[in-house]
């Protein structure tokens, strides 16, 4: 569809998760830019607007947009933006998560129902809604992808009720993957190593997980962020043109050994 110099050239895509220069969001939009794509972002909140502008301005975004999930009609919203500037979409990328820090360092035995339903919100039905509001743009098909962890298929010391909350994100990936495919929308969960990320800063002992992770990984490494925007490049071409349903890990190895 694009040249080899530009392989995203002309494709128009929503990046929602930029907090910083350290988010997964914004090595996303940074790859997926220089690759020739236009990319609309979102905020959370006013307090990070001074954080995301300036990371928007190098990525010569179109539309800077607030977007908190838990807002009503928010994200309606931005999906009315885009339409009004764009007329269509080709890829969303969906890298939000959040739960309570009381429910996230406690036992899954003792969750909140509070802190349960808030996680699934923000984390999981979060992206359902993205899908719905996205396919009507996506009129020549498209790519929906949101962030997963290993959490999500082994038990991941500390990770706790947000392991539960990705397996229901990964299982929601494959029911859109289906329901969507027939539209030419492809949907996958891209799952990264663990990176040092404002969100990340917030699990127990995190850099005992960073720790292990280097010293069982296969390539004995972190991944980046810019790793992450690689692969989702790669699934937002048409070089994945027969994709869709999977989750796709990034994490050098780490997720194939005992």
């Amino acid at each position: 569809m694009k040249n080899s110099q530009s392989p995203l050239a002309g494709t128009k895509g929503l990046i929602i998760g930029i907090a910083n220069e350290h988010s997964i969001a914004y090595g996303c939009a940074k790859v997926l830019k220089a690759q020739g794509a236009e990319c609309a972002v979102t905020y959370l909140n006013e307090k990070a607007e001074k954080y995301v502008r300036p990371l928007a301005d190098t990525l010569a975004a179109p539309l800077v947009l607030p977007l908190d999930v838990e807002q009503p009609g928010q994200l309606a919203a931005v999906f009315d933006a885009i339409g009004q500037q764009w007329g269509e979409l080709d890829f969303v990328i969906h890298s939000i998560a959040f739960c309570p820090m009381q429910d996230l360092h406690g036992r899954v035995t003792d969750v909140s129902l509070a802190g349960f339903q808030q996680a699934m919100q923000v984390s999981c039905y979060s992206f359902i809604e993205t899908a719905r509001l996205a396919e009507p743009l996506m009129k020549h098909g498209g790519t929906l992808i949101t962030m997963s962890y290993y959490g999500a298929d082994k038990v991941v010391q500390n990770y706790n009720i947000m392991g539960p909350v990705k397996a229901a994100l990964e299982s929601v990936t494959r029911y859109l993957a289906h329901e969507l495919g027939s539209q030419g929308i492809r949907v996958h969960a891209v799952s990264p190593g663990p990176l040092k990320t404002r969100a990340a800063s917030g699990i127990a002992h995190f850099d005992q997980l960073i720790d292990d992770a280097i010293a069982r990984a296969p390539q004995n490494r972190l991944v980046d962020i810019e790793d992450v925007g690689q692969t989702c490049a790669f699934l937002i071409s048409d070089a994945a043109r027969s994709l869709t349903g999977d989750t796709f890990y990034v994490d050098g190895g780490y997720h194939i050994m005992a």
